[in-house]
């Protein structure tokens, strides 16, 4: 008789043992999930007010040398930005006006389109993002950093590796502190 209280008494000690960790499972994953959605959304607003004091003291100087370099700086920022949150429409917002500040007006715009391509179905959309930033890179003469690193993406996602490899490697030959192109080619491989 005493064994069988024993056993039932471990049986029971089990039973809500288990009944705990259940119900304070079910109430962390939401709290964990918050936490790190505001800590991103934090690193990303971060992100966005430097580059727009960059933006803003690049619109303010008057050489074109340090305008161009804050406005690079301010573009890669953006980036940070986007890589934390890439539906922040503002991130998106001060890509734009700094490529427009360097003069990649027509550039800016067809890497713009080719980015809501994807956004909207990237499965369906990547030729057609493809197609738009190839000229965005053609129009650029090849100087638009933010273009190849997409081109790059569109590639990868394609599984066309080599060019992927090349359109990230030509990205970080015009710009080595390109955290996206080196993130590509990391994600790449040898």
């Amino acid at each position: 008789m005493a064994r069988e209280f024993m056993l039932q008494l471990a049986f029971l000690i089990l039973t809500l043992s288990i009944l705990y960790v259940v119900h304070n499972l079910r109430k962390r994953p939401p709290q964990l999930r918050f936490r790190n959605r505001t800590r991103d959304n934090h690193q990303s607003n971060r992100h966005l007010v430097q580059g727009s004091r960059l933006l803003a003291r690049a619109r303010s100087i008057s050489q074109r040398p340090q305008t161009m370099a804050h406005a690079r700086n301010a573009i890669i920022e953006a980036d940070q930005a986007l890589s934390l949150s890439p539906r922040d429409p503002a991130a998106h917002i001060l890509k734009a006006l700094a490529l427009d500040l360097m003069g990649h007006r027509t550039a800016a715009l067809s890497v713009k389109r080719a980015e809501l391509k994807l956004a909207v179905n990237r499965r369906r959309r990547v030729d057609s993002a493809v197609e738009d930033l190839v000229e965005a890179v053609r129009l650029s003469e090849g100087r638009n950093t933010a273009a190849l690193c997409s081109l790059g993406e569109c590639y990868e996602w394609k599984e066309m590796k080599e060019k992927a490899k090349e359109a990230f490697q030509r990205a970080l030959d015009l710009e080595p502190e390109s955290v996206k192109a080196h993130n590509g080619l990391d994600r790449l491989g040898p």
